[in-house]
């Protein structure tokens, strides 16, 4: 088997690129790899080093456990084992016990995601692994859906949980850089992005589905973001700052 130059680029670029997004079978892959390279006489190995020295990928800071999840969420897909998973929701301290039928992983916005059928919730959900506490094999089993595509389930989700189908309404956030990738990297609101600048986002969503999720989440980000549009969302972020203020008005603890 030969490769030429520019295919032993491609190799290289491709491992950095999994060792960054946290591939479970990166030692394999690079165990792999060195096969490879063991193979190329001294010039190849100089040239391939050369041509591969000036591409590096930043890999966003994970917990450890995430590369052992990985892998047991990939052989519970595959065998059709369901698992018992503590996860923890965001911004919650404690985590929840459920039951799912993992059925396929996803990486997006540097992020791993399990595509699962959750008892508890009888239905498709997405859960981020990196929110998993604990994973446990039990003895039950699942039978996939028949060409099942996690990818597909992602792109699919955001049309499917549309509220309504009237007009969409313009929402304008402003804030700073790296707080409007946090903003627009939500998996569900970024199919929704018109408009991109450094210090603005623009989406267009219909209001019902506005008002159910966005209150809550945008409010998570305190004041490090600030709506400019619709007038009507920014009124009720407003009511619910208000109340949780006013819940805590008097309390000495």
């Amino acid at each position: 088997m030969f490769f030429n130059s520019v295919e032993l680029k491609a190799l290289v670029d491709a491992f950095k690129f999994a060792q960054g997004a946290g591939y479970p079978y990166t030692e394999e892959l690079e165990r792999a790899l060195k096969k490879v390279e063991n193979g190329l006489h001294e010039e190849q190995r100089h040239d391939l080093s050369r041509q591969t020295n000036g591409l590096d990928v930043i890999s966003p800071a994970r917990p450890p456990s995430v590369v052992p999840l990985l892998r047991d969420l990939e052989q519970a897909a595959k065998d059709g084992r369901t698992v018992r998973i503590a996860y923890r929701k965001a911004n919650e301290e404690q985590a929840d016990e459920r039951e799912v039928d993992p059925y396929g992983l996803a990486y997006d916005r540097n992020e791993w995601y399990a595509v699962a059928f959750c008892h508890q919730s009888q239905g498709l959900r997405t859960f981020r692994v990196d929110r998993i506490v604990r994973l446990e094999p039990t003895e039950s089993g699942f039978e996939k859906p028949e060409r099942f595509s996690a990818a597909a389930y992602f792109r699919n989700q955001s049309e499917r949980e549309r509220e309504a189908d009237g007009p969409p309404t313009d929402i304008r956030i402003e804030g700073d850089p790296d707080t409007l990738n946090a903003v627009c990297g939500h998996w569900h609101l970024r199919h929704y992005l018109t408009e991109r600048t450094d210090r603005e986002a623009r989406f267009l969503l219909d209001v019902p589905t506005m008002n159910k999720y966005l209150p809550m989440y945008l409010m998570t980000f305190g004041t490090a973001i600030r709506i400019r549009e619709p007038l009507e969302l920014k009124r009720r972020i407003q009511e619910m700052a208000y109340g949780i203020a006013k819940h805590y008005e008097g309390d000495p603890n």
